[in-house]
Parts: C-alpha cells; sequence; structure tokens
C-alpha cells in the first residue's frame, strides 16, 4: 500500500491537502521545493506550498477558490480564517467546445421493462398521498404489508407510502403547484413503481383534477367491491377519503386495492436489458476534503461509462455547482444549454438573497471541519462527479428526464430534496457519495452510497456500499470508477444496497417547491 501524507491536484495549486494528520514541521516535498508545516494540519485540510499574500488567489483543482484574507506563509493552514469566497459566474457563452462521444460501452442488466417500455430496477407498489391531509392514512395502508405480509409475493420488493408536507395552502397553478404535482406524478410513473394507488382528502388545492388535465394522469374509478388495478390500460386507482366516507374506509379501500394488485406486480420478471435504460443519479452528502480526491472522480469515471452505455448520468445539486459552473458551460453541447445552466444558478442567487443570504452559506458545520472552506472548493469536487462527457440538457426540478448522455438537473444541495426531484425525474438509481457518514436511503430507487475515505467506511460498514478512499492508497481512480460501474450493473440487477438491507428510504421523499404557504 502507497503511504502519502498530501495530494497536490493540480500543478499550478499553491495548496496541498493532507491525507492524513500533519503535525508541525512535518516536511512536504512538492514540485522540488520542502515545505515545513507550522501548524497542525487535520487529514482533509489545505495547507500552503508556498507564500501568499492577503487578497491572491487561492488555487486548488488548478481553480481559484477564492482568495486569501491575510498573508499566509508556507506550510500554513489555510481554512476559514484566512480564505474567503471570491467569484464571478459567466454571463456571455459565445461557443462551447463539447467532447467528443467516448468508445461505445455494450453492458446489460437484468431489469424490469415496463409497458411504456422505460426500464426499472425495482419491482414497487406505491400509495401515494396527493396532500399532507392524507398522509397518516397512506402511511397506515404500507404498514400493512410490512413483515410476512409479502411472502407469497417474492418479486415484489415492498409498499411503500409517498407522502409530503404540502399540497394545500398555494396558489393554484403556480410554480410551488407545478413543482409538486411533477414530483407526485414522477413517482406515479417511475420505472420502479410497477403499480400505485393515489390518495387525497378531496378538497385540497392540489386536486386530483389537475393531475389529471395538467399531467395526463387517468384516474381509475369503480364503485365499492369492484377491483381497480393498474392492469386496465395506463389508468391509475384514486380515492378521496371524502368521498370513501373519512380515513378507515379509505384505508380498508386502499388496502384491498393493494392486495388486488400484488398478484399483477408478481409476475412481473426480470429480463436482460442494455445498459442504456439506466439513469443513475449523482448526489453528494456530507463532503469533506477528500470527496473532490477520491469519490467524486471515481463516480465522474463511472458516469462516463453510463454514458458510454448509452445510459443517462445526471448531475444536481446546482447550488453545489456554482463556482465550478466553468468547467460544464465549457463542455456543453451548445450555447444554449451552457446558458441554460447559467440561468439558473442567477436564479439560485437571487433566489437566496431574498432570505439575506448566499450562495457561499452552502458549506455546512460539518463540511468546514471536513477540511472543505468555500462554496466554489465544494463546488469543485462536486462537479468531479459529472466525468469527462459533454453535458447535453439542463432540466427543471423534477421533469422527465428522457435525454442520454449527460445531464443536469435543477435541485438544492439539500440531499434527501435533491433526490427526490432526480428519481421524480426517471432516476433509476442513485450514486450518493459522503466524507463525513450519510446514512441516506430512499424508495423506490436504491442509493450505492459510496465513502470518500477508508477510516469512515471502516467505522460505518453497514451503512457504505464501496469504499473510494483506496485511490489515496494505491488504487487509481479509473479503477475504483470501474467498481462503482460494475456495482451499479449489480444492483440494478437486484443486488440490496445497505440501506435498502437496513429498511431506509420510508422518509427520505422531501419534495422541493418554491413559495409562499397561504
Amino acid at each position: 500500500m502507497n503511504k502519502v501524507s498530501f495530494v497536490q491536484l493540480s500543478p499550478s495549486d499553491n495548496v496541498v491537502v493532507a491525507i492524513s494528520e500533519l503535525a508541525p514541521g512535518h516536511i512536504l516535498e512538492v514540485g522540488g521545493e520542502s515545505v515545513a508545516t507550522v501548524n497542525r494540519i487535520p487529514a482533509g485540510h489545505k495547507v500552503a506550498v508556498c507564500s501568499i499574500k492577503q487578497g491572491e488567489a487561492v488555487y486548488k483543482f488548478g481553480s481559484q477558490i477564492g482568495s486569501a484574507t491575510a498573508d499566509v506563509a508556507a506550510g500554513e493552514h489555510v481554512h476559514s480564517h484566512n480564505l474567503q469566497h471570491k467569484h464571478d459566474v459567466i454571463t456571455d457563452v459565445p461557443s462551447t467546445n463539447p467532447p467528443a462521444a467516448p468508445a461505445k460501452l455494450e453492458r446489460t442488466f437484468e431489469g424490469y421493462v415496463r409497458p411504456s417500455g422505460r426500464v426499472g430496477t425495482r419491482n414497487y407498489i406505491a400509495v401515494i398521498s396527493t396532500v399532507n391531509c392524507s398522509a397518516s392514512v397512506s402511511q397506515f395502508v404500507a404498514r400493512r404489508f410490512e413483515g410476512d405480509a409479502l411472502e407469497d409475493f417474492p418479486n415484489v420488493d415492498g409498499v411503500f407510502a409517498v407522502t409530503h408536507e404540502t399540497g394545500c395552502g398555494m396558489g393554484y397553478a403556480t410554480l410551488r403547484h407545478e413543482m409538486l404535482s411533477r414530483v407526485l406524478v414522477g413517482a406515479a410513473r417511475h420505472p420502479n413503481v410497477a403499480a400505485c394507488v393515489l390518495i387525497g382528502l378531496g378538497c385540497e388545492q392540489g386536486s386530483m383534477g389537475y393531475l389529471f388535465e395538467k399531467h395526463g394522469i387517468v384516474p381509475l374509478h369503480a364503485p365499492d367491491g369492484e377491483k381497480l388495478t393498474r392492469d386496465k390500460g395506463d389508468a391509475i386507482p384514486v380515492l378521496t377519503m371524502q368521498d370513501e366516507g373519512g380515513t378507515r374506509k379509505t384505508i380498508e379501500r386502499a388496502v384491498q386495492i393493494v392486495k388486488d394488485l400484488l398478484p399483477v406486480v408478481n409476475a412481473n420478471r426480470r429480463e436482460t436489458v442494455s445498459a442504456s435504460e439506466l439513469s443513475v443519479g449523482l448526489e453528494c452528502g456530507g463532503s469533506d476534503g477528500y470527496s473532490g480526491i477520491t469519490a467524486n472522480p471515481a463516480v465522474g469515471c463511472a458516469a462516463d461509462r453510463i454514458v458510454a452505455s448509452g445510459g443517462t448520468a445526471m448531475l444536481a445539486e446546482t447550488s453545489e455547482i456554482y463556482g465550478a459552473e466553468h468547467l460544464l458551460v465549457q463542455r456543453s453541447r451548445s450555447p444554449e444549454v451552457a446558458l441554460a445552466l447559467i440561468e439558473r444558478i442567477e436564479w439560485w442567487k437571487e433566489y437566496v438573497g431574498m432570505f439575506g443570504l448566499e450562495l457561499d452559506n452552502n458549506p455546512s458545520v460539518g463540511n468546514k471541519a471536513g477540511g472543505l472552506t468555500t462554496i466554489a472548493e465544494k463546488s469543485l469536487g462536486a462537479v468531479a462527479k459529472a466525468g469527462s462527457t459533454a453535458l447535453e440538457a439542463v432540466y427543471q426540478y423534477a421533469e422527465q428526464v428522457h435525454q442520454k448522455g449527460l445531464v443536469v438537473m435543477d435541485t438544492p444541495g439539500f440531499d434527501p430534496a435533491s433526490v427526490t426531484g432526480m428519481v421524480a425525474g426517471g432516476a433509476n438509481m442513485i450514486l450518493f457519495t459522503t466524507g463525513r457518514g450519510s446514512c441516506f436511503g430512499c424508495k423506490p430507487t436504491p442509493s450505492i452510497k459510496i465513502a470518500t475515505n477508508t477510516a469512515m467506511y471502516d467505522r460505518m460498514i453497514e451503512d457504505m456500499d464501496l469504499n473510494a478512499g483506496t485511490v489515496v492508497e494505491g488504487s487509481t481512480v479509473d479503477q475504483v470508477g470501474e467498481e462503482i460501474y460494475n456495482k451499479i450493473l449489480a444492483v440494478a440487477s437486484g443486488e440490496k444496497t445497505k440501506s435498502e438491507l437496513a429498511g431506509i428510504g420510508d422518509y427520505e421523499f422531501i419534495p422541493w417547491t418554491v413559495g409562499p404557504t397561504l
């Protein structure tokens, strides 16, 4: 094993990253020069390799991550006490330089081919609340199918409730209403959801009628006692508590609907399909100083393989693209795609400014404890998940993603809300990198969690699926990327993730909506 004490990510960088804790006086050999550390440098944190004057740029990943707020001596710790954010967003894009398409990669997995032609990696039944007023009812219905209730239906991955905190107290057909509707429709039509039932209260602003008229949901109604199953065309069973006669009657009716659906869903079988049917959401949470060195670049290599296979790699968290957007702008398919990304970033700057905040407020306490200082630094590491292929399209939150290749979906940096949007957009797999140790799980889409460092992986091995910390121990980024890609194919074919084995994912459905509660 190759033990190293630091890594320099680009020859032009004036800081390096400590791989292990460095004591004062530790000698760093950088570019033929010897630099002694001035103070203790925690693992994952930055140390200057030359003197940096106040106001001068600090470089990491070959890009500026901020400017010095004080004179920094060679060997000194560089962090919040002497580094501040400084970044201007590109506004003019006369041309772009998209890279050539990667060599085609032919791989397969075992998936569920739906009548729509889309392919699922799981086989769930969803009980979907259109409004918070029906949330408890949906939860009660799903709980009836816990334990051994599904033992006669081995091909059904589970029955889960889709609940949320809104659905009313908002303007009709407003942005907030439309965003929520996109999420709910995306859940109902998700390729990992073989069947579903919609449950509302009946008088909510986020009415069933809007889903029918605006999003083409076909309601399936029937007199009491008649079966309501999704095998009758594309129609979805729909119940409202007020029409059914209250809580108990709605629960019993919905439970019977699910029972009727179970044999239909259980009859689904996996079949061999092209890896081009993969739509993989790329997420990072609880990032640290290792994220941009190990896990995120390795995910980028896996993303390149997904694109080479003909699939979709979906980058998100727009607030964590800010500061690194120039890298995506340069490789956009067209100036129009680049400008769509810039427009979203400018929207975010204006949006957070309404609340007296800046996008540089994004790095969390945990991020900073792990060595990340500015949003530009965090974003440069986060964007590494996007690999090296051309950016093909930019999507609004929870829009249906049909474009193959690398795309961006506009989401917040809050992990559950971000993943909810990508799942609603059709992501049938999630790659989730974490340095501090996120225990995230998701239904109906499996989430592969990738540790950025070996210490955390060993400590939280019951929650981590892969260890990218081996990158600083002798493995190459590409080798770990290949490992991640193979894991995607295995999990897509039915192998359970750690979060699935732990039963996590029932409470992580968090739609992001913009607008006032009335």
